[in-house]
C-alpha cells in the first residue's frame, strides 16, 4: 500500500517547527530530510524514523517500513509538533555526524 499525498501533507505540516524539511517521493512512499540529512520517511501512511541510540529514549516501537528493510521507529504521536521537533533533532544530530 502506498502512502497518500494527504497524509504526506499532514506530516509535513506537523514537522513545520523543524527547519530545512524536504520530502522526496520514492516508489509510492516519501523520504524525509532535515537540512539534507535523511532521517526517516512516510511508509503506508506511517511516520518512521531511523533508529539511533539517542532517539531510543523516546520509547517508540520498532516497525518495518517494507519487507526486507531495516527496522525503524514508528512515531505514534504525530499530532505533537514539539515532540516531533525533538525526535527529528536528536535523530539528525546523530545521523549527521
Amino acid at each position: 500500500m502506498a502512502s497518500t499525498k494527504e497524509y504526506r501533507d499532514y506530516v509535513l505540516e506537523q514537522l513545520s517547527l523543524v527547519s530545512g524539511i524536504t520530502c522526496r517521493p520514492m516508489m509510492g512512499e516519501f523520504l524525509l530530510y532535515a537540512d539534507g540529512v535523511l532521517f526517516g520517511g512516510i511508509y503506508d501512511d506511517r511516520l518512521l524514523v531511523k533508529i539511533t541510540s539517542g532517539n531510543s529514549s523516546f520509547g517508540m516501537s520498532e516497525a518495518l517500513p517494507y519487507e526486507g528493510a531495516k527496522k525503524m521507529y514508528l512515531v505514534d504521536e504525530v499530532d505533537d509538533k514539539e515532540r516531533l521537533k525533538e525526535i527529528v533533532g536528536v535523530t539528525t544530530k546523530e545521523l549527521g555526524k
